[in-house]
């Protein structure tokens, strides 16, 4: 695979932010740490880089192989037919789209994501859907019906439209047009007819505008290989990575829903031990199971429960076997907190409050204490967000070290993305030890995501792996073990 020079590119406006909420981020990543380091031009300029990132997706579909039921090998090359398939149904280019296998996550597979296509025709026949809609049609997905807010008043299936995302959550359900803030995310057709979608009792369902030229291309995999790929972002497959469980061992997966750190932890084990999974909301729950079983993967208990609670005052735990469990009770436990989830990508808009934005906080610090307290001594703990801030990720580890002495950072494998943030008082050799994914450290100067050019340029597979391990997701990860 090879390169060409590529001249970086946004499509869309940055990130949508309240004032007081861009005010509060902006003092996060220009803090008196990092002025001293980087000086004022730069820190804003990363900054401003930041926001115009976060609207975009990342350069790369990260897809993590059930290496319980499938090899890696065999699922690209199923991967490659597949895509192969699409871009015929698509009138895409003839030119295959490599996969790549991650030197160093190896059930991992990397698909580049092509785009943006800057040129597409927009036709007159407008459909306008949700912005979170609009997000997954940028990471490879259709248009389903219940996301779809708009739509022209004789639109039948079959029509060639153009979509766009209503970014800001302004449009009515059921219009017939919509003129205010939106983003135009590529081509379809309609699977469904403007009835079908909106003059109907029951709850729609099923595909309702079959994107043919979106904006950003990469795979669809809706009913593709359901029980041997997971899709998932490159930093939330390193988690259970960090984490090394092993055969036999008892994890605790804390806050597991939808499941995907849940069955890579199994997966890793071999299927042989115990995962304890917990969520407290149940149709969540329900999820986790039914990925479990998907995968095939049987030492997996789910339970509905709230992990604040999950330590028992009685050693000998509940009568059940389940929650709350006796201190000291498992070898490793995995902490991926509820967060403001900021590091999302593509995100063009975020409508919470600076209140909401700042309440995740005490919540983590609860269930970290409860972490503690459930793990072995000599135990692992990792914990991760999939956020931004300091006080989410930073800072909760200064506090960590600062009240539980038993507590101390260790080195994680495999280390792909970056070091800490300056910025909470931690020493330059903790903040090695961290490993925080920062869109804003990515580069495609000197690289081409067009298959037509990769064969007439001079860059190589490493850079684009080392573009995928930078052009991710916001993500953070600490590991400590208990002393």
């Amino acid at each position: 695979v090879h390169c060409t020079v590529y001249e970086e590119m946004s499509v869309f406006p940055k990130i949508t932010l309240r004032g007081d909420v861009k005010q509060y981020l902006g003092d996060v990543f220009k803090n008196k740490e990092l002025l001293a380091v980087l000086g004022q031009e730069d820190a804003e300029r990363r900054f401003e880089m930041l926001l115009s990132r976060l609207s975009h997706p990342p350069a790369f579909t990260s897809v993590r192989v059930n290496t319980h039921l499938a090899s890696p090998e065999h699922v690209r090359r199923c991967l490659s037919e597949e895509i192969r398939k699409q871009q015929q149904m698509n009138s895409f280019s003839s030119h295959d789209v490599p996969i790549f296998n991650h030197p160093d996550v190896p059930d991992v597979l990397l698909i580049p994501v092509i785009g943006p296509r800057v040129s597409l025709e927009r036709h007159s026949l407008e459909v306008v859907v949700g912005a979170q809609c609009g997000n997954a049609v940028l990471r490879g997905a259709h248009v389903f019906a219940p996301g779809i807010l708009a739509a022209p008043k004789y639109m039948k299936m079959g029509d060639v439209v153009s979509v766009f995302s209503d970014i800001e959550g302004q449009c009515t359900r059921g219009a017939k047009e919509f003129q205010g803030k939106r983003v135009f995310i590529g081509n379809g057709i309609a699977e469904m007819s403007r009835s079908d979608i909106f003059c109907t009792d029951q709850p729609i369902k099923g595909i309702g505008i079959r994107m043919t030229e979106p904006v950003y291309f990469s795979p669809s995999f809706y009913n593709v290989l359901p029980n041997q790929v997971f899709l998932q972002n490159l930093p939330s497959a390193i988690v259970s990575h960090v984490l090394q469980p092993q055969a036999g061992e008892r994890i605790l997966d804390m806050c597991a829903a939808p499941g995907g750190k849940t069955t890579h932890i199994a997966a890793l084990m071999g299927d042989e031990g115990e995962v304890i999974a917990m969520d407290k909301i149940a149709n969540k729950v329900e999820r986790i199971k039914q990925n479990a079983q998907m995968l095939g993967l049987n030492c997996i208990k789910v339970y509905c429960f709230n992990a604040i609670k999950a330590l028992s005052s009685d050693p000998a735990g509940s009568s059940g076997g389940g929650p709350p469990f006796p201190p000291e009770s498992f070898d490793r436990v995995l902490l991926d907190a509820p967060c403001s989830g900021l590091g999302q990508r593509p995100n063009m808009a975020c409508t919470w409050s600076l209140k909401e934005i700042t309440s995740y906080q005490p919540l983590q610090r609860q269930l970290f204490t409860t972490a503690v307290k459930l793990l072995k001594r000599d135990g692992v703990l990792v914990y991760s967000t999939c956020t931004i801030t300091l006080a989410e990720n930073e800072e909760q580890v200064a506090w960590a070290l600062h009240h539980f002495p038993c507590l101390s950072l260790q080195r994680q494998e495999p280390h792909v993305g970056g070091g800490g943030m300056l910025g909470a008082g931690l020493s330059h050799d903790h903040l090695k030890l961290l490993q925080r994914f920062n869109p804003v450290w990515a580069t495609t100067e000197g690289l081409s995501l067009h298959p037509e050019e990769y064969e007439h340029t001079q860059g190589t597979k490493s850079d684009l792996i080392h573009l995928a391990n930078k052009d991710t997701i916001g993500f953070f990860i600490a590991k400590f073990v208990k002393t």
